[in-house]
């Protein structure tokens, strides 16, 4: 679920291991290019963390939620 923290939203998803996370993050790159929407990602053994914002508003927008839907559907 995502959750709204300061000026982002983030969520954190979990795999079994590295090269399925990054298979994730891989698949999340694509549609931040089609979306021309770049999240933050931090990847680690088993753990994907994502935090969108739009730093051009300085907060959250419509193009930050829309990005987390399209992420929830991968």
């Amino acid at each position: 679920m995502w959750k709204e923290v300061d000026a982002h939203i983030e969520q954190e998803f979990t795999f079994t291991d590295f090269k399925s996370a990054l298979a994730f993050v891989n698949k999340i790159g694509g549609l931040a290019e089609e979306q021309n929407h770049h999240p933050d990602i931090e990847l680690g053994y088993g753990k994907v963390k994502i935090k969108l914002t739009t730093h051009s508003q300085g907060g959250v927008t419509n193009k930050d939620w829309e990005l987390a839907h399209l992420i929830d559907k991968l």
